[in-house]
């Protein structure tokens, strides 16, 4: 079996909804669209009212204050219209789908992944550790390139949600870089990567990883612009969660809860840390090439005993 076939991921040719669940789907997106547009006006208008204010403000620290106002209200309008282009463009994905459904279901991070101008982007949560909770991607590599990170410990998306500022390597920087993740990531085809943190004001939530971009994308404003959208106007956003409370990429999160409860039993009947347990899940994983979540269910159903 080659490296790349031994690759955990699982296939993208997502099961096709009814007509009514279609429907569904579709309505879910436009309604989302509609916020995010809706949300880009009310900022865009408060922008531009404290910029009338700065102007007519009597003094010079008045003025100051009025323009700083206007200039977050405009940053913030900003990102929430970079949402809506991204709903714009999957709701145009699923209507087409919708009319002609011999194909997969289009998935939300394949806009994202054009949107960066590239085919392979894949979107990582995480919690107090940099070991990630949840994943979304465009594709199966892009999902096998961040299974691996999470499995080998190393990787672009690790380094900029740990160090809270975009990464990028090509070549063989990437091995330089990441001993591990750099090989295997080869086996994957791809030749260059960049990811950029999902910042928060006080902390670091994830990071955005693109593959193979084309010529200009990495370290672009696009690129920045992209990830502010889906931290501030998405991931965070209340108004436009799911009914079972995932954020709005619908349906394309993965979360890792089970490796985590796993681990956590693994812990207990091994008497090690948990986090000696994660590492050993994540070790058999990459042994048999097989993913971390698969390893779990496994260990859950106690058909698998490590250690």
């Amino acid at each position: 079996m080659t490296p790349r076939a031994r690759r955990p991921g699982r296939a993208y040719a997502s099961g096709m909804p009814t007509g009514g669940g279609a429907r569904e789907l579709l309505a879910s997106a436009e309604r989302r669209a509609v916020v995010a547009h809706a949300r880009s006006a009310h900022e865009t208008h408060c922008a531009e009212r404290h910029t009338a204010l700065a102007d007519e403000a009597p003094t010079q620290p008045l003025r100051e204050v009025h323009a700083r106002v206007a200039a977050l209200h405009r940053a913030t309008a900003a990102c929430h219209l970079t949402a809506a282009r991204l709903h714009d463009d999957h709701v145009s994905r699923l209507t087409t789908w919708t009319r002609r459904r011999d194909t997969p279901q289009p998935l939300f991070m394949a806009g994202v992944a054009a949107a960066c101008g590239t085919g392979s982007v894949a979107l990582t949560l995480v919690g107090a550790t940099p070991d990630q909770l949840a994943l979304a991607a465009s594709d199966e590599p892009a999902r096998a390139a961040q299974e691996l990170e999470f499995l080998l410990g190393e990787g672009p998306a690790r380094d900029a949600t740990r160090q809270a500022r975009p990464v990028s390597a090509s070549g063989a920087l990437i091995t330089a870089l990441w001993p591990g993740y750099g090989p295997a990531l080869a086996e994957l085809g791809m030749a260059e990567v960049a990811a950029v943190p999902l910042r928060l004001p006080d902390t670091c939530v994830g990071a955005l990883a693109v593959f193979d971009p084309a010529p200009g994308v990495i370290g672009s404003a696009a690129l920045t612009e992209v990830a502010e959208a889906l931290t501030r106007s998405m991931i965070l956003s209340p108004e436009i969660l799911s009914p079972d409370g995932e954020p709005g990429l619908y349906g394309g999160l993965d979360v890792r809860a089970g490796v985590h409860q796993a681990a956590g039993m693994l812990a207990v009947r091994l008497d090690r840390p948990v986090a000696d347990a994660l590492e050993l899940i994540r070790a058999h994983a990459f042994t048999e090439g097989s993913s971390a979540q698969s390893v779990a269910a496994r260990i859950l159903r106690g058909e698998l005993r490590l250690g």
